[in-house]
């Protein structure tokens, strides 16, 4: 790799012992200076690491002109030094750095650019500063030893994807950008057409019917690092742009996709990190997923699964209870091994936690010698402490929590303690990555304004071979070939086994209230596409921004995006989105409409 070029024979990063005598040019950023009156001392970054800059005065055989200029270098600026590499003294090496047994003892300075006397913030990271003003000046930001390391790690990550992907049989293939709108369950942005007035193209959301197309063309195998769009609200897991390694495969079902992006994070986590991960990977249906954690990404790393109390509740002495399980609620309890050292005060916490969910309340009851409960709810369970035992798995010292109320609040309120007891309890630090499918979940919804059914995920996946006849006369028990891939309890990617015949697809788009006028309409060039042998298929969008988040350990996609936006899709660096001139309007055959 030649990374010398006519501004510099080296980079700051490889300069080491074996350069001593050598004369070196290199080219950075002052990172920071330090006067020590008859010298100063500066450290010059690039990408590829830090090295000392030494400028000598008279006494020392200098330069004083080039120590004067030494004493009045800015923090990042970027410069260009020639000068000898010299090895430090014993009592100056700094083991911390790669270069830190030599220097640079300097000869000529060249500043390139000159930054302001005052930046907006440190680059060293000692400074901290919010996102508003990080994301305002995002190339200072970017700057940041951190930062770049992220990007490098990214970039590593798209490559291992590709050569992966490649070498299983795969044809990277571009798809378009401009495309016809559909329902994908998110808000478009639309695109005016100046040619073709009062008509609009569509960002896309995803790739999703081109690939299939592409499946109809004969590409059996096809992948792209795909760039998708959505006008949605924002939360630190989304942004109105993002990428993700998009893939589909003809001639396969469930356990074939499967196995291969199994195949494809083992390689991920193996060249990108080092760190080996085991497969296959757990396999739960939804139901499982949400009666044993209360969610559909649930993170293996928390704890132990949740059991199902509604039948003793029923049977207990407590008219709060037994009223929630007569109005067909839920209790559902969760074990915390060795939770009995928890004070009152912590469970009062966790309290509050399950009320970010909408619970009403925490109860709880601690196993003490011989299998006894004690505390709390265990006076209204004196009759089922035998069975509570045994079905929470409890062990002496074991604390049990409880929450009761409807199922849509009970479930996903357990769900937050439970994920709230595995960080306390330090299970989520230091954990293999836990990766599992969660598979079967419902093909449609109710949407509760209107009553009409709804595509759960989207209205392109094949029911289930056990409802494959009755998915359109019974939509609330048909459940589809659809999967999610879930790490740590984050949701990675979904994908399904698309329906690949006229018939089945055009019952589909029915269910959700598209007849077929209105189906040939928006889809017309898909489903003219399954009439030509179209072959079963199918595949998976996995998010590349979360999965390099999480390979960082970052916790917002802000910090793994380049260019990222604020939660109200804004960027502040360049200000965008901004207004354009009314002539542009004009051409485009838009007008603006202004609220009274």
């Amino acid at each position: 790799m030649k990374l010398s070029t006519r501004l510099r024979s080296h980079v700051c990063g490889e300069i080491e012992t074996s350069h001593v005598g050598r004369k070196v040019t290199l080219s950075g950023w002052v990172q920071r200076a330090r006067d020590l009156g008859g010298m100063v001392f500066a450290d010059l970054r690039d990408r590829y690491g830090v090295v000392q800059l030494v400028f000598r005065g008279a006494e020392q055989a200098g330069d004083p002109a080039l120590l004067e200029a030494g004493r009045a270098l800015r923090h990042e600026s970027a410069v260009r030094v020639t000068g000898e590499v010299a090895p430090r003294a014993p009592g100056n090496r700094n083991p911390e750095m790669a270069t830190g047994e030599v220097e640079i003892l300097v000869e000529s300075l060249e500043v390139l650019n000159e930054t302001p006397a005052e930046l907006p913030f440190q680059i060293d990271g000692v400074q901290e500063a919010g996102d508003e003003l990080r994301l305002r000046h995002r190339y200072l930001d970017l700057r940041q030893p951190a930062m770049q390391e992220i990007f490098g790690l990214r970039s590593r990550a798209a490559m291992a994807a590709r050569r992966y992907l490649t070498d299983e049989g795969f044809v990277e293939i571009e798809t378009p950008l401009l495309v016809k709108r559909t329902p994908e369950g998110a808000r478009d942005y639309l695109v005016p057409s100046r040619i073709h007035p009062g008509l609009f193209y569509a960002l896309p959301q995803s790739p999703q019917l081109y690939k299939q197309i592409l499946m109809c063309s004969g590409f059996d195998r096809y992948f792209q690092l795909a760039r998708c769009l959505r006008d949605e609200d924002l939360r630190a897991d989304r942004q109105p742009e993002h990428t993700q390694i998009d893939l589909e495969m003809s001639f396969v079902d469930e356990e074939d996709v499967f196995e291969l992006v199994e195949g494809l994070m083992v390689h991920l986590w193996r060249e990108v990190l080092g760190v080996e991960v085991e497969s296959p990977f757990l396999r739960l249906t939804y139901a499982e997923a949400m009666e044993g954690y209360g969610t559909d990404k649930p993170d293996l790393r928390c704890g132990p699964a949740l059991f199902d109390v509604g039948d003793l509740a029923e049977s207990s002495t407590s008219d709060l209870f037994r009223g929630v399980i007569a109005q067909g609620g839920r209790m559902k309890g969760l074990r915390v091994p060795g939770g009995v050292e928890w004070s009152r005060k912590i469970v009062s916490e966790l309290e509050e936690v399950a009320s970010r969910g909408g619970a009403k309340g925490l109860a709880w009851m601690k196993v003490g010698e011989g299998g006894t409960l004690s505390g709390g709810a265990s006076k209204f369970f004196a009759d089922a402490a035998t069975t509570l035992i045994e079905r929470s798995e409890a062990r002496t010292g074991d604390l049990l929590l409880f929450i009761a109320g409807p199922g849509k609040v009970a479930l996903p309120s357990l769900d937050l303690v439970r994920r709230e007891v595995g960080r306390r309890r330090g299970w989520t630090e230091g954990r293999p990555p836990a990766f599992l499918w969660v598979n079967r979940f419902p093909l449609f919804e109710r949407d509760e304004a209107t009553g009409a059914w709804t595509a759960s995920h989207h209205v392109f996946t094949m029911p289930h071979d056990r409802c494959r006849d009755t998915f359109d006369t019974d939509p609330e028990t048909a459940v589809g070939k659809l999967y999610d891939l879930v790490l740590n309890g984050v949701e990675l990617g979904s994908g399904s086994i698309r329906i690949h015949r006229r018939d089945l697809q055009e019952r589909a788009l029915a269910v959700i209230g598209i007849d077929a006028e209105e189906a040939e309409r928006r889809f017309g060039f898909l489903l003219r596409a399954f009439d030509y042998g179209a072959p079963p298929h199918g595949g998976i969008a996995l998010g590349f921004d979360r999965i390099i988040m999480l390979m960082t350990g970052r916790t917002s996609l802000r910090d793994v995006i380049a260019f990222p936006k604020t939660h109200r899709a804004f960027s502040p660096m360049d200000e965008c989105p901004s207004a354009v001139e009314p002539r542009l309007l004009t051409d485009l055959h838009v007008a603006i409409r202004k609220d009274d």
